[in-house]
């Protein structure tokens, strides 16, 4: 049996639960990208671990990104241990091939 044992799905689902979103309050059947009305108002939304529900509300894009990252706009620098490694030498599977000149 090939299947995942249900406490690490438990905990993989349980670290979800209170996340946030912003979905644009625009007419229509689902929420669209965040870039089609920038200036529409935004729901923000919380994940409970079942379903999407109020939490709270913002005029624009540029709010809900406030409220969705606080800090991430005023940030001089990248908070340690989170920039991602350099590349190192070597031609691995995932780079283009050099042609030869």
């Amino acid at each position: 049996m090939d299947d995942e044992p249900l406490s690490d799905w438990a905990e993989r689902r349980d670290a979800k639960i209170g996340r946030l979103r912003a979905v644009p309050v625009v007419p229509g059947n689902a929420p669209r990208g965040a870039h089609v009305n920038p200036d529409a108002p935004r729901v923000i939304e919380r994940w409970n671990g079942h379903s999407w529900e109020p939490y709270g509300f913002a005029v624009s894009l540029d709010e809900a990104k406030r409220l969705l990252h606080p800090g991430a706009a005023g940030d001089p620098e990248p908070p340690k241990g989170l920039a991602p490694k350099p590349l190192g030498s070597g031609n691995g599977r995932h780079r283009k091939p050099r042609h030869p000149r």
